[in-house]
């Protein structure tokens, strides 16, 4: 099971770059650090940010509307963006407040020239609670000045989070775009340097697709075979051996040429993710995907005991886990 690569910014608290050619670099923590060490981002000058990490909040996102699509956008998604509704509503010289994925030059956040606000989900953090985290860097953003980024800042320990300052009973709907155009109000006014980076980063995405017919669940297309990843919110054990129970029955594919190769695990949540034919797209996902998630709930609803085949399958389930965060 390949894990895909994406651009993935880092804390701009650690030490950046040399940026003297005008370039604006999209650097992913397992990518080569730019200081040209030969290390890895997040085992060189990302380090910093990592050891500033507290204790580790498992599920940062629980209780926030589509939480397992908040998961997808950090760690599986390339481009995406969202629109986000705050409890309190938006302040008078503030037209809107957007999630998107990553942002150029690993800002935490954008105050465009309008006023309206930027959140980037995939820069790494200063502590160990992800939606504090995010919290902070909004609350900086709906006052930083038009026009200008929202820079890296220290997250205070008793601030609000996420669940805290967003309407919890708007929905959240996140839309999956083909490239990073969503940095810019105008793509033809970029300028050379901005322009190079922003199809750096498009050259870089996995053309991604978020099925209609199933909750959180994410087709992706590579090279050699397209993928279908499912962010699901069940208690993991009881996940595992529901898809156990398929596995065993063979009835944990999609279909023809698809098969279930294992799982992530992200933010307290299993993603399990199947294998499929270069030639399935997101369209026919929507049919087998449907399918599946009806035959998971009959699976999820049996409480027997594990049969010796079934607890073979749950065990090469789980030595096939991946760990994201």
């Amino acid at each position: 099971m390949a894990k895909k690569r994406r651009p993935r910014p880092q804390n701009a608290a650690a030490t950046r770059p040399d940026t003297t050619s005008g370039e604006i670099p999209v650097v992913g923590a397992r990518e080569p650090c730019p200081c040209g060490s030969g290390r890895r981002y997040k085992a060189c000058h990302g380090r910093a940010a990592a050891q500033a990490a507290t204790e580790l909040v498992r599920r940062p996102f629980e209780g926030l509307p589509g939480e397992c699509d908040w998961v997808a956008l950090r760690e599986l998604v390339p481009a995406a963006t969202a629109p986000l509704v705050l409890r309190d509503g938006l302040p008078a010289d503030v037209p809107s407040v957007t999630l998107g994925t990553v942002l150029p030059m690993a800002w935490p956040a954008l105050r465009r020239d309008d006023g309206s606000v930027l959140l980037a989900i995939q820069n790494d953090t200063a502590t160990g609670d992800l939606s504090r985290d995010l919290a902070e860097v909004l609350g900086r953003a709906l006052t930083t000045e038009p026009g200008n980024p929202v820079p890296a800042g220290r997250t205070d320990p008793q601030g609000p989070r996420l669940q805290d300052l967003l309407d919890l009973d708007a929905p959240f709907v996140p839309e999956v775009r083909e490239g990073f155009e969503f940095w810019l109000d105008d793509v033809r006014a970029a300028t050379p340097e901005v322009a190079a980076s922003l199809e750096r980063a498009n050259e870089a995405a996995t053309p991604t697709a978020r099925l209609t017919g199933v909750d959180a669940a994410y087709w992706c297309q590579t090279p050699e075979r397209n993928h279908l990843r499912w962010v699901m919110a069940h208690p993991e054990d009881e996940l595992l051996d529901a898809l156990a129970r398929l596995h065993a029955g063979g009835a944990s594919s999609l279909g023809e040429e698809t098969r279930l190769v294992g799982s992530f695990r992200a933010h307290g949540l299993t993603v399990p993710v199947w294998d499929l034919p270069s030639a399935m797209g997101a369209d026919e996902c929507e049919k087998p995907a449907a399918a599946f998630g009806e035959r998971l709930a009959e699976a999820l609803a049996t409480r027997t005991p594990l049969s010796a085949a079934e607890r073979r399958a749950r065990s090469g389930l789980t030595n096939r886990q991946i760990t994201l965060n």
